[in-house]
């Protein structure tokens, strides 16, 4: 259990730190676009930081409750935001330390309140619909990307959150016993790659679509909210007994607090000038 929830917050620290490093990269090359900037030395960093999350982040969806590791990328906003801070010399508000601080805490209480995860992984019916959902996200997404203009980030970003929330879910329903060799056999193998990449698709187009508080707020809710409810409901992941409402406080404020930071879902503010001028402000 330990074990697992140190993962689930080491995930959380390199996601966070790979935001940074990436937006780092971005910045260092405006003259060839964003390609070129794919190649400057943080970015590529930054990409490898984030794979050692996933990796992370895997291994502890198979040792803890989805709500709990879903928690805690959530809490990877704060990560970011305070590396933001020293690295990219971004003034965060008093409000924002608040809730860097609510993050931290509510994780605490929720790891304390965690109990063992379900044992149940799904029978072949519910990992053949995990995997017909996650395609189906990446459809309706494309859709809403021709089609909708009003509220364009939000609703690209809430059906990115709901990919990645798939992608923990497509995790947990793989088999226990599941070997190398049975993995191409796995419909919920595919459900991870699919939702993973996918999510990662839509994010970049909700953020290109509008405001960066929108889009990632609404990332937040859709890959934290469902899944933790699809691993209590149908996965059977529980608190320690007599913890539930503590754990439920815990969930409550971490993810209070990752939607306060939302603007940190792309790292790439403004640095505060010589001068002494503060820096611009995201939505």
């Amino acid at each position: 259990m330990a074990y697992g929830v140190l993962l689930a917050l080491c995930a959380a620290v390199l996601m966070g730190v790979a935001t940074v490093l990436q937006a780092l990269g971005a910045r260092r090359e405006t003259a060839g676009g964003p390609v070129r900037a794919m190649f400057q030395w943080p970015f590529l960093v930054g990409v490898g930081v984030d794979a050692l999350g996933f990796v992370a982040e895997v291994v502890a969806l198979r040792s803890v409750p989805l709500f709990l590791v879903e928690a805690a990328l959530a809490s990877s906003l704060a990560v970011t935001a305070a590396v933001a801070a020293a690295v990219l010399r971004v003034r965060l508000r008093s409000a924002e330390w608040g809730a860097v601080v609510a993050v931290c805490c509510g994780l605490a209480v929720l790891a304390v309140a965690a109990g063992h995860e379900g044992t149940s992984d799904g029978d072949a019916r519910l990992r053949w619909v995990t995997l017909g959902t996650s395609v189906g996200l990446i459809l309706l997404g494309w859709v809403v990307n021709r089609r909708v203009h009003r509220a364009r980030a939000a609703v690209l970003g809430g059906i990115a959150g709901l990919s990645f929330g798939l992608t923990g879910i497509g995790v947990r329903l793989l088999p226990d016993d599941i070997t190398v060799t049975g993995v191409p056999a796995a419909p919920t193998a595919y459900a991870v790659v699919v939702s993973g990449l996918g999510g990662y698709l839509l994010l970049i187009e909700a953020l290109r679509s509008g405001s960066v508080t929108a889009a990632t707020g609404a990332m937040v809710i859709g890959e934290t909210v469902w899944p933790g409810v699809f691993g209590v409901v149908w996965l059977g992941d529980t608190t320690r007994p007599g913890f539930a409402p503590l754990g439920v406080a815990g969930f409550v404020v971490s993810v209070a607090g990752a939607l306060a930071l939302a603007r940190f879902g792309e790292a790439e503010q403004t640095p505060l000038p010589t001068g002494g001028a503060g820096p611009r402000q995201e939505e």
